[in-house]
């Protein structure tokens, strides 16, 4: 019977210094094949596209492409990809987005060799894999209050986001090419839905709850 192939892995951070750690990390596991590095989310677009791996070990903190967002794009390209998150943070928010975007384990970087070999083993079959730390950062997240969305409609949102940027109703009304009348009927709407006194309210609470 041939021999299983070797599980193969990308490995994408844009420090040099990581990317050594790691390949010294993956030489000892013969059942795992580095088959590229790359230092930035387009190239690590580029080099799926070319080299075909198993498992991305992707970096979640990097500039102008994040892990976040590069993770989203391969698997638009590659939905047979299995991402493996790998990051110096790991706060609930970003664990989260993370996952949604479809990445199937998150690790930590003071993670050790031998759990770094297993996860991606485990990666490879489809099974999650979460540093216990993240996995904390998960639940707290879980049992934060969710933020209010008011009920507000899709352009009343749009309406929002203008008046918060300090916009006039005249100025929003040009801008979503809307009349003035309609734009009066929407701010009211909103001050009603949000239970603001006023615009500056309105602003303020669309800021603290990320609703724009």
């Amino acid at each position: 019977m041939a021999d299983a192939q070797p599980i193969r892995v990308l490995v994408v951070d844009d420090h040099a210094l990581v990317r050594s750690g790691l390949r010294l990390f993956l030489m000892g596991a013969a059942d795992i094949a580095l088959v590229g590095e790359a230092a930035s989310g387009a190239e690590a677009l580029r080099l799926c596209s070319q080299l075909q791996p198993d498992v991305v070990l992707m970096d979640m903190a990097m500039p102008q492409m994040d892990g976040v967002e590069t993770t989203r794009r391969l698997l638009q390209q590659q939905p047979h990809l299995r991402v493996l998150a790998l990051s110096s943070f790991g706060q609930g928010d970003l664990v989260q987005r993370a996952l949604q975007v479809g990445a199937i384990g998150y690790l930590l970087k003071d993670v050790s060799g031998d759990e770094l070999v297993r996860a991606i083993r485990a990666t490879a079959a489809g099974q999650a894999s979460l540093a216990p730390a993240v996995a904390g950062a998960l639940v707290a997240a879980a049992r934060q209050p969710q933020a209010p969305d008011y009920g507000l409609t899709g352009r009343q949102r749009e309406v929002l986001a203008l008046l918060a940027a300090g916009e006039s109703n005249a100025a929003i009304a040009r801008t979503l090419q809307l009349s003035l009348s309609t734009v009066r009927f929407h701010v009211s709407a909103i001050l009603a839905k949000m239970g603001a006194a006023n615009r500056a309210e309105a602003a303020a609470l669309a800021v603290k709850h990320h609703l724009v």
